[in-house]
C-alpha cells in the first residue's frame, strides 16, 4: 500500500448509515517508510458514530474508554503542521490495557471462584486487550477528524483473542455460545438479586439485555439462566463475616476491595478508626452531579445503635433526590481527622477530573467542623434544619399526648428559631415556653437535658451560616429514612455492632437500590421502580397536589387544610402554615417527617405577603443586605460584592428554570455534555452532543508506573 505523507492528500470519507465501523472505511498508510499508521479522515461530527460502530462489533462486542487526551485552544499555535491537533483522544478497548488475571488465582474471565467444575459466566474484566485508536481533531481544519488505528485486533500481548464469543478460554468449551455480559448488565442483574426480585423476573431482564449482543437463541437463554442462577447462589452464600473478629474481618474486606476504599485508618492508641468507602459508580455520580453543585452530609446516623456512627455524603441528582456518593464510618469529629478523609476523597475526585469544583456544602450538625470543608473544597457552607426539626417533632409527638399541645410547642420552638432575625431574646422565649408548658414534664426534661446546653451553639450556627431550602432538607431526610429502613431490619439487630456487616449492607443492598433507581429513570425501564423513585421525596409528592386542594385560614393564618387526592372526604390540617415548623396531622408527619402537605402549603404561602418568608429566604436576604452594606463606592470590595451577587443570581435563575420545567428531559438535553466516568464501564445513554471534555491524564509521564496511574474516561453510550 502506498504511503501518504501529507494530510491534504487524504480524501474525506462519510459512510452512509447512522453508525459505521472500521470495516466501512478505506484506510491509508500515513507517515514515513520507517514509521507509519493506518489512518482515515472523517467529519468530526461523525466521530461518535464511528466509536459506536466499533463498540457493536459482533465478534468482539465491547466499549471504548478515553485512556489519554489532550486539548489546545484555538489560536494557541503560531506555526503548525497539517496533522497538528486541536483535540487528541486515545480510545482503548475496555478489556484492556491491564490484565487483572495475570499471575492471579482468579481467572481473567471471571471474578468469583466456584466450588464446581462448571465455570460461572464471565463478568466484564480487563483482559489485556491491545486494541486502540486515536482521534485527532485537526487544528488547521476543526471540522475534520483524523482516525489513527494503532491496533485493530482484539488480542492480548501474546496475540491470543482475549474476549468475546471467539475467546475459547472465557468460559470453557461452550465459549462460542456464551452471551456477552457487560458491566451494566451484570450490575443490573446483581442489583435485582440483592433487592430480592424473583429469579424469573431477573432472568427475563437479563436475557433482554444480552439479546442486544447475541440475539434470541435457545442456547443463549439456557446459558443465561445458568449465569443468573449461579450469580444468585454466589450472592446468597456471601457473608459479611470474613473473620470472627470484627476488626480482623474489616481489614480483610479493605484488602480485598481496595478500589472501594478511599481512606482507611485502623484503630490504635493514638488514632481512631476511620473507613471511607466509595464505589466507582458513586465516584462517577459525585463528579457528575457534584460539579458546580451541592454536596450534603447526613452526619450522625446510628450514633446510638451502631458500633461506629455513619456519615454519608450526598449529591442531588437530576430530580434533586439525595444520592449517596461516599460513606464514612468513624466516631471522631476532630478537625485533623476529618481533614484526613476529606482530603483523600477530594484528591480522588480531582485525579479523575481536575476541573471539578463544589459550589456549596450542606451540614446538619452545629458541632460539625466546617474549617476542613472550606479549606479543602473551597466552597460556601450551608446549614440544613432537617435534623433539628425532625428531632424536636419526634420527641414532641412521643412525649406529649395532646395534639393541640404538640402543635403549640412546635410552633413556639419555631418562633424561637425565627428570633435570630427579629431581635427577640431566644432564652427569654425559652423560659416562657418552660413556664407555659410546665405540665409537660417528659418533654421539658428531654429538652433541657439534650438541647439547652448546646442551644446557643445551634442558634449561632443558624445565624452565621446560610440556611438550606426545604427541598434540600426533604431530600436528605428521604435518604435518612430509606437508610434507616434498610439497616434497622429486625433480622439484622444482632449485627449492628459489627462494622463488616454495615459495610456489606451499604455496598450491596443500598448501593444496588440507588443504582437501579438511577438506571430505571435514565433508561426509562423498570416503570414501577422509576415511579417509586420519583415519589421518594416529600417535595416531589407535594408537586402532585393541585393548588385547588389547599384552603388557607382567612382570619389569622393559623392553619390550612389540604384535601386528600385519594379520598376527597379526608382533609389534612396543617398548623402554623408558611413555617418550616408547621405541624400536620397526617401519618407521615406524626412519625416526625417533613410531609408533602406541609411543603405544599408552604409553597403557596411563599407567594403571599401575609405570610412571613421561609427561613432559608430570610437567611438569603441577610446575605444580600450584608453585601450591600459592606463595600464603599468605587472600591474593590464593591466589585467583589457585585461579582458574588451576579453569580448567585445566575445560579438562582437556573434553579427557577429547573423548578418550573414540566419535563426534566428538556433541561437535560440543553445541558453541555460532560464525560465523567473513570474505570467504570457504565453508560447512561447516547450522547446528545459531540463535545469532548478536556482530559485529566498526565501526558508528560513516560514511566510504566505513571502510565498505570493515568485515569481513563468513559464513552457514555450503550451500543
Amino acid at each position: 500500500m502506498e504511503i501518504v505523507e501529507s494530510i491534504p492528500d487524504l480524501a474525506v470519507q462519510d459512510p452512509p448509515g447512522e453508525d459505521f465501523s472500521a470495516s466501512d472505511l478505506s484506510w491509508t498508510k500515513f507517515g514515513t517508510e520507517e514509521r507509519h499508521d493506518d489512518v482515515a479522515l472523517i467529519h468530526y461530527d461523525r466521530v461518535d458514530a464511528f466509536i459506536i460502530g466499533e463498540c457493536c462489533n459482533v465478534e468482539f462486542p465491547t466499549r471504548f474508554h478515553i485512556e489519554r487526551g489532550r486539548k489546545r485552544s484555538k489560536g494557541s499555535l503560531k506555526e503548525y503542521k497539517p496533522d497538528e491537533y486541536l483535540e487528541y483522544r486515545l480510545y482503548w478497548c475496555s478489556f484492556g490495557p491491564e490484565n487483572y488475571g495475570e499471575g492471579g488465582g482468579i481467572l481473567p474471565s471471571r471474578r468469583y471462584r466456584l466450588n464446581t467444575r462448571n465455570r460461572a459466566a464471565r463478568p466484564q474484566s480487563m483482559r489485556g486487550c491491545t486494541c486502540h485508536f486515536v482521534v485527532k481533531r485537526l487544528y488547521a481544519r476543526p471540522s475534520l477528524a483524523l482516525l489513527i488505528y494503532n491496533n485493530r485486533r482484539h488480542v492480548n500481548k501474546s496475540g491470543f483473542v482475549c474476549h468475546g464469543p471467539l475467546d475459547r478460554d472465557a468460559i470453557g468449551p461452550g465459549a462460542k455460545n456464551i452471551p456477552y455480559v457487560c458491566n451494566e448488565i451484570q450490575q443490573q442483574t446483581m442489583s435485582m438479586i440483592y433487592l430480592g426480585i424473583p429469579e424469573e423476573n431477573v432472568l427475563a431482564k437479563h436475557i433482554e439485555g444480552i439479546q442486544r449482543y447475541c440475539g434470541s437463541d435457545t442456547k443463549v437463554n439456557s446459558l443465561a439462566a445458568q449465569y443468573v442462577h449461579k450469580l444468585g447462589m454466589i450472592i446468597k452464600r456471601s457473608t459479611h463475616e470474613l473473620d470472627l473478629d470484627d476488626q480482623a474481618s474489616i481489614r480483610l474486606w479493605v484488602e480485598r476491595n481496595k478500589k472501594f476504599v478511599f481512606f482507611y485508618q485502623d484503630a490504635s492508641e493514638n488514632d481512631p478508626f476511620i473507613l471511607g468507602v466509595q464505589t466507582e459508580w458513586q465516584l462517577q455520580q459525585m463528579i457528575r452531579f457534584g460539579h458546580r453543585s451541592l454536596i450534603a452530609a447526613d452526619s450522625t446516623f446510628g450514633i446510638k445503635k451502631l458500633k461506629y456512627p455513619l456519615c454519608t455524603l450526598l449529591v442531588f441528582d437530576s430530580r434533586q433526590h439525595a444520592l449517596p456518593v461516599a460513606w464514612i464510618i468513624t466516631r471522631t469529629i476532630a478537625k485533623h481527622d476529618v481533614s484526613k478523609w476529606m482530603k483523600a476523597l477530594h484528591d480522588r475526585v480531582l485525579a479523575v477530573d481536575p476541573t471539578w469544583k463544589v459550589n456549596g456544602f450542606l451540614v446538619d450538625d452545629a458541632a460539625a467542623e466546617i474549617d476542613p470543608i472550606r479549606e479543602i473544597f473551597s466552597c460556601t457552607v450551608l446549614f440544613s434544619l432537617w435534623r433539628i426539626r425532625r428531632s424536636w417533632l419526634r420527641n414532641i409527638i412521643k412525649k406529649c399526648s395532646n395534639i393541640e399541645v404538640q402543635r403549640e410547642i412546635f410552633k413556639r420552638l419555631g418562633n424561637i428559631v425565627y428570633s435570630i432575625w427579629d431581635g427577640t431574646d431566644p432564652f427569654v422565649a425559652l423560659e416562657e415556653l418552660s413556664q407555659d408548658f410546665v405540665d409537660q414534664m417528659a418533654f421539658l426534661q428531654y429538652f433541657k437535658a439534650t438541647w439547652v446546653p448546646k442551644f446557643e451553639m445551634w442558634l449561632t450556627t443558624m445565624k452565621t451560616l446560610p440556611l438550606a431550602s426545604q427541598e434540600a432538607s426533604g431530600a436528605i431526610e428521604a435518604y435518612h429514612v430509606k437508610l434507616k429502613v434498610r439497616l434497622y431490619d429486625d433480622s439484622h439487630l444482632g449485627a449492628l455492632q459489627r462494622v463488616d456487616w454495615l459495610v456489606h449492607k451499604l455496598t450491596t443492598e443500598l448501593h444496588s437500590s440507588y443504582w437501579l433507581d438511577r438506571y430505571a429513570d435514565e433508561s426509562d425501564s423498570f416503570q414501577n421502580v422509576k415511579a417509586e423513585y420519583i415519589a421518594t421525596t416529600s417535595w416531589n409528592r407535594a408537586l402532585q397536589i393541585p393548588d385547588a386542594a389547599v384552603t388557607l385560614d382567612c382570619k389569622d393564618n393559623s392553619f390550612a387544610k389540604v384535601l386528600s387526592q385519594k379520598d376527597s372526604t379526608i382533609a389534612r390540617l396543617v398548623w402554623n402554615p408558611g413555617s418550616e415548623f408547621a405541624h400536620c396531622d397526617c401519618e407521615w408527619s406524626m412519625q416526625g417527617n417533613l410531609c408533602k402537605h406541609v411543603i405544599k402549603v408552604n409553597m403557596i404561602c411563599g407567594n403571599l405577603q401575609s405570610y412571613r418568608p421561609s427561613m432559608s429566604f430570610q437567611s438569603f436576604n441577610e446575605i444580600l443586605d450584608s453585601l450591600s452594606k459592606k463595600p464603599v463606592d468605587d472600591s474593590i470590595a464593591l466589585d467583589l460584592s457585585t461579582a458574588w451577587t451576579h453569580q448567585m443570581f445566575d445560579q438562582i435563575r437556573k434553579l427557577v428554570e429547573l423548578n418550573q420545567a414540566n419535563n426534566i428531559g428538556t433541561i437535560v438535553n440543553n445541558m453541555p455534555l460532560r464525560w465523567v466516568a473513570k474505570k467504570g464501564r457504565t453508560s447512561v445513554g447516547r450522547p446528545s452532543t459531540l463535545a469532548l471534555l478536556p482530559s485529566s491524564a498526565n501526558n508528560n509521564s513516560t514511566s510504566s508506573a505513571a502510565k498505570k496511574k493515568q485515569k481513563r474516561k468513559r464513552l457514555s453510550r450503550l451500543c
